[in-house]
C-alpha cells in the first residue's frame, strides 16, 4: 500500500517539471504524491492569471485520491492578486479537498517568520514585472527586501532547464554581503533548488528559502509528518 502515512496532494502548473522530483526525493517513508496539473506554458501575469482558475477544480479531483493535505506549489499564482488572496486561496482549496491546504506564497512567508527572517535577499528566474509583485507582497507582509535578482525568463519550460547550479550561482552574485540579510529567498517551484541550499547556508552562513522547501516543510507540517526538507527550515 502506498501512503499508508500520509497522501500528499499537489496542485501545480502544467509546464512544472521539477516539484515532482524534488518533493518525491525527500519524502519520507509512506508518504506518497499525487499531482494535479493547471494549464500554464509561460510565467506571465495574464497566464498566471489564468490558471487560477484551475486550482479549486484540481483540488477537488485531488480529494478523490483521499489525499490528507493539498498543496498549491506555484509561487507567483499565490500571491498575484496581492494581501489576502494566498489565504482565500488556502480556504478554497481546503474547502474542495475537504482537507487541509497550504499555497506556496503563505509557506514561505511562514518559513521567513519562523527563521525571524525580517531583511531578505530574493532570487528568481522571472521577469521584472512579476519580481515587482513579489517584492510588494513580500513588503506587505513585513519583509525588507534588500536585494532582488531576477532572469527574465518567461518559459516555463526554460526555467525547469536551469540546473542547482544555477540558482548557487545566482544567490552568490546577488549576496555579495551576507551580514546584511536574515535569509534568502530562492523563488519559483519550477527552480531546481534543493541540492543546492545546504551549500548555500553552509558558504553564507544564513537560512535559504526556497519555494519548494517551504511548500513541502508546510505542508507535511499540517498532517504532523516530518521529513528530512532540506535547510535551516526543516529542522524546526
Amino acid at each position: 500500500m502506498f501512503g499508508w502515512r500520509g497522501r500528499l496532494g499537489v496542485v501545480v502548473p502544467s509546464s512544472n517539471t521539477t516539484v515532482e522530483g524534488e518533493f518525491g526525493r525527500v519524502l519520507p517513508e509512506g508518504v506518497s504524491l499525487h499531482t494535479a496539473r493547471m494549464p500554464l506554458e509561460s510565467v506571465t501575469v495574464d497566464e498566471l492569471d489564468t490558471m487560477a482558475d484551475d486550482a479549486v477544480d484540481c483540488a477537488e479531483r485531488l480529494s478523490h485520491a483521499d489525499v490528507d493535505t493539498v498543496a498549491y506549489a506555484c509561487t507567483t499564482g499565490s500571491l498575484l492578486h496581492g494581501p489576502g488572496f494566498d489565504a482565500e486561496l488556502e480556504d478554497a482549496l481546503a474547502e474542495a479537498a475537504g482537507v487541509p491546504a497550504v499555497a506556496t506564497a503563505l509557506s514561505v512567508k511562514r518559513a521567513l517568520s519562523t527563521l525571524d527572517a525580517t531583511r531578505i535577499a530574493v532570487v528568481t528566474p522571472y521577469t521584472a514585472d512579476l519580481n515587482d509583485r513579489e517584492e510588494s507582497y513580500l513588503d506587505d507582509a513585513g519583509f525588507e527586501v534588500v536585494d532582488l535578482h531576477g532572469r527574465g525568463i518567461t518559459a516555463n519550460t526554460d526555467i525547469g532547464s536551469l540546473s542547482p547550479n544555477d540558482a548557487y550561482q545566482q544567490v552568490r552574485n546577488t549576496v555579495l554581503d551576507p551580514s546584511t540579510v536574515d535569509a534568502v529567498f530562492v523563488s519559483c517551484t519550477n527552480y531546481r533548488t534543493f541540492p543546492a541550499i545546504e551549500p548555500l547556508e553552509s558558504d553564507l552562513g544564513i537560512p535559504v528559502v526556497t519555494s519548494n522547501q517551504a511548500t513541502l516543510w508546510d505542508a507535511l507540517g499540517r498532517v504532523s509528518v516530518s521529513a528530512d526538507v532540506p535547510g535551516t527550515v526543516g529542522e524546526r
